[in-house]
C-alpha cells in the first residue's frame, strides 16, 4: 500500500521561504514519478511542480517558476519543495501526489496516490 506523508508547511511572512518534503512507503519510490499541488479554499486542485522517477523531466507551473524547485532523494524516498519568495497567493494545501508510471504530467487525473497534505499560510 502506497503511503505519502507531507510535512514543513507553516505560517510564513510574504517574501520567506518554505520546504515541503513528502516521505513515501509501499512500493519502489525511485521507479515513479511525483507531483505537488495545491488546493486553495473554494478552488480546485492546482498543478505546482513535478519530477520524473530519476529527476531527468521537471515541470512547473508558470505561477511558481524561479521561486520553487522540486527534488527528490531515491534513497531516502522523499520528494522535497523548496518554496522561496512566497507570495500570499501560494497560499492552500499542499500535496504530494505519485502516479504509475516514470514521466511527469501536470494533470490531477494522472495520479493515483496523495498524501493528507500541509498547509502552507503566507501573511502579506
Amino acid at each position: 500500500q502506497v503511503q505519502l506523508v507531507e510535512s514543513g508547511g507553516g505560517l510564513v511572512q510574504a517574501g520567506g521561504s518554505l520546504r515541503l518534503s513528502c516521505a513515501a512507503s509501499g512500493r519502489t519510490f525511485g521507479s515513479y514519478a511525483m507531483v505537488w499541488f495545491r488546493q486553495a479554499p473554494g478552488k480546485e486542485r492546482e498543478f505546482v511542480a513535478a519530477i520524473s522517477a530519476r529527476s531527468g523531466s521537471i515541470e512547473y507551473a508558470n505561477s511558481v517558476k524561479g521561486r520553487f524547485t522540486i527534488s527528490r532523494d531515491n534513497a531516502k524516498n522523499t520528494v522535497y519543495l523548496q518554496m522561496n519568495s512566497l507570495k500570499p497567493e501560494d497560499m492552500g494545501v499542499y500535496h504530494c501526489e505519485s502516479r504509475d508510471w516514470r514521466t511527469t504530467s501536470s494533470h490531477p487525473d494522472d495520479y493515483n496516490y496523495w498524501g493528507q497534505g500541509t498547509q502552507v499560510t503566507v501573511s502579506s
